[in-house]
């Protein structure tokens, strides 16, 4: 089936599981998340797959176990896309987001020699100008708040230097469109203006190295 956006039950689902965030709400609403909420995803997901790869929904379930935060369940159902790619629906509307959120230690290391590299690092400035003329921001993630160890506090990219993550990022608040086919044409176009970024990332930091832990 064609993916056509989200009804505004989904939205309504969301903000009510925002007040009442429990497993008896769940359980009692579950057909309307299933039928408003994730059957929409997996259309949206088949659609992307031949040209963004296979798709995955993240369970609805918290994971509780460190969170001071004991509510049970996400206000927001995300996917992730094989080939690089995040999307998000909540009562908030639609999000989408592209590139590497947190980097792992080898990671880091290869992100920092390539920001800081002339060249490479230039490269990156004019990606990010790029994607950001075309709508998404581009924002670092866990940043430092000085130079990293080992960089000049005065480097000419001393701000990409201190982030441990870095994304595109959008967001569109909910309107009548997101119940529709414009949905599709947001995301796919938000990922396709992301794909620089992505791009930038896979070719100068890549997967980690390390092992699983």
């Amino acid at each position: 089936m064609t993916f056509d956006g989200w009804p505004a039950e989904a939205l309504d689902f969301y903000e009510h599981l925002e007040a009442d965030n429990s497993k008896t709400f769940w359980q009692s609403h579950k057909d309307r998340y299933e039928q408003a909420v994730r059957e929409p995803m997996e259309r949206l997901l088949d659609e992307l797959e031949p040209e963004f790869g296979p798709g995955k929904i993240f369970r609805p379930n918290r994971d509780v176990r460190f969170s001071a935060d004991k509510s049970p369940y996400k206000t927001h159902i995300g996917a992730h896309l094989a080939a690089g790619g995040y999307v998000q629906l909540s009562a908030d509307g639609l999000a989408c987001g592209n590139g590497l959120y947190r980097l792992a230690p080898d990671q880091l290391d290869r992100y920092r020699a390539s920001v800081a590299e002339d060249v490479s690092g230039a490269e990156l400035e004019r990606v990010a100008a790029r994607v950001r003329r075309a709508g998404p921001e581009v924002v670092g993630r866990d940043s430092l708040k000085s130079a990293p160890r080992g960089y000049p506090k005065d480097h000419p990219r001393i701000e990409l230097l201190r982030h441990k993550g870095l994304i595109a990022w959008q967001e569109w608040a909910p309107e009548p469109w997101l119940g529709t086919r414009a949905a599709y044409e947001r995301i796919t176009g938000f990922l396709r203006a992301s794909q620089p970024l992505k791009d930038w990332l896979d070719g100068h930091v890549g997967p980690s190295e390390l092992p699983d832990r």
